[in-house]
């Protein structure tokens, strides 16, 4: 019979302290979402102030577009702050002095925040980044459209790489099996040509095309179209307005693709040739995300769990916030390694969220044990 209240009580205890934790994450995000979409419409509409088609409308469109992408950005942060407030909360209502009296520990009281932390990560990685995924590529759609003036000339598929370019006279799209090493050579090209943008008139398959400053230089190309004979030439020069660096530029960047579409693109890309290092980068960070929540958590309750006895309050307060910024600029240092392969991908990605984790449960078995 003790035992089942015990039970009961622990069970009861841990759902009220989870709903605590949850609800100061939400009042923690909201407030950044909030901060995120005003910062962001300011923005956009000083950038837009010399664009006369730049409307209001579309700039609350843009930034409305952007706003989840940016809001999924900085949940480590909320979870770091959500913690130290829920845990400041029942420090200072005397709660956990309660909560020890019965038996329970740290661990046991922090649980429940650990628990809901995970889950959401767990649903941001996989529910709320396709949407946002879908909403930042439309968000860099209009965003090329209306304040870069310009558009995407690369696309990757299946059937390989696709180029749109400008090649003096008209239009004209390029298609390749496969691109070299350096990104300056394609392999098994075809390229349509057009006038007036719309209408064909030849077409060149090559055995290769390497790009050079404005031309594209075609080796073993065969050239026809309406009304024209099949001719051989040994090499053809087409020019283009391409260089190297607006066809990388042109990549779909990581955050645009959905967690489950990026495997299928990473696997395209390496079949093209193309370097997959960010994709990768981003895939395994956004696997390792939920695991960096719970380090938060940890941090969190560190710094603001028996700060009446060992700091004030805002000291307590300043060494979680510099803990956490430190923690995100390691992680983007580590994230600058690994896209210059300095380091594994894998390693790049998972050194943050498993040093993060690391620390924070050394300083709690010190806090508590030491």
């Amino acid at each position: 019979m003790e035992r089942n209240t015990r039970s009961a009580l622990s069970t009861s205890l841990m759902v009220y302290l989870g709903r605590q934790f949850l609800a100061s994450f939400f009042g923690v995000f909201f407030l950044f979402v909030c901060l995120i979409f005003m910062i962001d419409t300011i923005e956009l509409m000083r950038r837009g102030a010399s664009k006369p088609d730049v409307t209001f409308g579309i700039v609350m469109d843009m930034a409305l577009l952007k706003l989840p992408h940016m809001a999924q950005e900085v949940l480590p942060f909320v979870a770091l702050f959500g913690s130290m407030i829920a845990f400041w909360r029942l420090n200072r209502n005397n709660e956990l002095v309660v909560i020890r009296s019965i038996g329970l520990s740290v661990w046991k009281f922090i649980l429940p925040a650990l628990l809901v932390v995970f889950a959401l990560g767990v649903f941001k990685v996989t529910v709320f980044n396709p949407l946002a995924s879908t909403m930042a590529a439309k968000y860099e759609e209009l965003e090329n459209k209306y304040l870069r003036r310009q558009s995407s000339v690369l696309t990757v598929s299946r059937t390989g790489l696709w180029l749109r370019q400008n090649d003096g006279r008209g239009q004209s799209v390029v298609h390749a099996q496969s691109v070299s090493e350096d990104g300056l050579e394609l392999y098994r090209v075809t390229m349509f040509f057009y006038e007036d943008e719309d209408r064909f008139v030849r077409r060149a398959d090559a055995k290769s095309a390497r790009l050079s400053t404005g031309a594209w230089t075609l080796k073993d190309a065969w050239v026809n179209g309406p009304g024209l004979t099949p001719t051989e030439h040994k090499t053809l020069t087409v020019k283009t307005d391409l260089t190297l660096e607006k066809i990388q530029e042109s990549f779909a960047s990581p955050e645009t693709i959905s967690f489950w579409e990026l495997p299928k693109f990473i696997r395209i890309l390496e079949q093209a040739g193309f370097s997959s290092v960010r994709h990768r980068l981003h895939l395994q960070s956004l696997i390792s995300e939920p695991i960096l929540l719970c380090a938060m958590v940890l941090i969190a309750a560190v710094f603001t769990l028996r700060h009446n006895r060992r700091a004030g309050t805002a000291i307590a307060v300043a060494g979680g916030i510099c803990t956490g910024f430190a923690l995100y600029f390691l992680s983007d240092l580590i994230s600058a390694l690994g896209l210059s392969s300095s380091i594994p991908v894998s390693l790049a990605a998972w050194i943050p969220a498993t040093a993060s984790i690391l620390l924070g449960v050394s300083m709690l078995f010190h806090l508590e044990d030491g």
